[in-house]
């Protein structure tokens, strides 16, 4: 596997797999240079299927690619469809459930016996609609039985959000407010989506949740931001079941 991508910090079964690109290692030219896997942000189609090549070569595996949209939407993962959804799931072997982001939250999912893995694309419109917790109810598992791993998304100091997204999230779970500091826009709040996410799996049972801290938007050389570049690539988070 490439050096410069990253894999979950978790206590997961041996047989539970993880891979987190950087933006390092591929082909594309600025300003998606280079290992961008989005086929949706201008960059030259040949470029990203090099790039998905090379993932597809380096890990082994067959990565269930998603239509993206901030839905709250779960399927099962299946290589052969691009379903239109922001989280699947899969108990078979080799499939890899594939989320793209660029300052959203990449949230991996495992039971503790390692039969069934699941990701999911949370941006707050995802969060606040329930997009993590619809993943639970799809794994089937108790939420008791199962970890979470948060990967890199826009860091608390400089995710700042307007009113009505602070409102999104309080008008049903309370709760949240933590995750909001008033920013020096007046009116405005920075957000903290790694406590976001917790707080909202926390509620429905799952409580061994790991990873958060690395920020996409702060670290120019690793990551894709959306909200620092505006016009860039796309990194993937994927996990997969090994026999």
């Amino acid at each position: 596997m490439n050096p410069a991508w990253l894999v979950a910090d978790w206590p997961a079964p041996a047989r539970v797999r993880t891979c987190l690109t950087t933006r390092q290692g591929g082909v594309s030219l600025p300003p998606w240079d280079s290992f961008n896997l989005g086929t949706h942000v201008g960059d030259r189609p040949e470029h990203v299927a090099s790039n998905r090549k090379r993932l597809v070569d380096a890990l082994g595996c067959q990565p269930a690619w998603l239509e993206q949209t901030h839905s709250t939407r779960v399927v099962a993962a299946d290589p052969y469809r691009i379903e239109d959804a922001d989280a699947s799931w899969t108990g078979t072997l080799g499939v890899a459930c594939a989320v793209m982001t660029a300052d959203c939250l990449p949230v991996l999912f495992c039971d503790r016996a390692g039969t069934r893995v699941a990701a999911a694309h949370a941006g707050w419109r995802g969060l606040a609609g329930g997009v993590l917790e619809n993943t639970v109810a799809a794994l089937g598992v108790a939420p008791e039985e199962l970890l979470a791993w948060l990967g890199p998304a826009i860091g608390p100091r400089v995710f700042e959000v307007g009113p009505e997204v602070r409102e999104a999230f309080l008008t049903s779970h309370p709760q949240t407010a933590a995750a909001f500091t008033p920013a020096e826009r007046a009116g405005h709040f920075l957000a903290d989506i790694y406590l976001l996410a917790r707080l909202r799996l926390e509620a429905v049972g799952l409580t061994a949740v790991h990873g958060g801290g690395l920020c996409t938007f702060s670290d120019a050389d690793r990551f894709y931001s959306y909200r620092r570049d505006g016009q860039t690539g796309r990194m993937a988070a994927l996990i997969w079941l090994e026999g």
